[in-house]
């Protein structure tokens, strides 16, 4: 299953970049292909709405689900993501509830 991680970046250290990239790994390593948003990495030339048009464009065309982060609440970009998963009739859950997922029979985990 295809996994979009979304959370907080603006405003924190590093972007969150340490969590994301955390998170991304344990989904990956119970077998979800994870789109990681902080994979873009930063852009000196790219302003906010650029990241933003970029990770929206790979949600719409590429997730299955999201994974959220601890935090995706306070964060604009978060909750518009959630919004348009919602929309598309998305599953969305914390990361914990993906990683539990992922141990029983029916999970689709088969990776990318």
């Amino acid at each position: 299953m295809r996994i979009y991680l979304s959370g907080p970046m603006s405003g924190l250290p590093d972007f969150n970049y340490p969590a994301f990239h955390t998170t991304a790994a344990l989904l990956r390593h119970v077998g979800y292909c994870v789109m990681n948003p902080a994979e873009t990495g930063v852009r000196p030339d790219w302003a906010y709405a650029d990241y933003l048009r970029h990770d929206l464009q790979i949600l719409l065309a590429q997730a299955e689900g999201v994974a959220t982060l601890p935090g995706w609440r306070t964060s604009r970009g978060a909750r518009l993501e959630v919004t348009v998963a919602e929309m598309l009739g998305l599953p969305i859950a914390p990361v914990i509830t993906w990683l539990r997922r992922a141990g029983r029979p029916d999970a689709q985990t088969k990776g990318c």
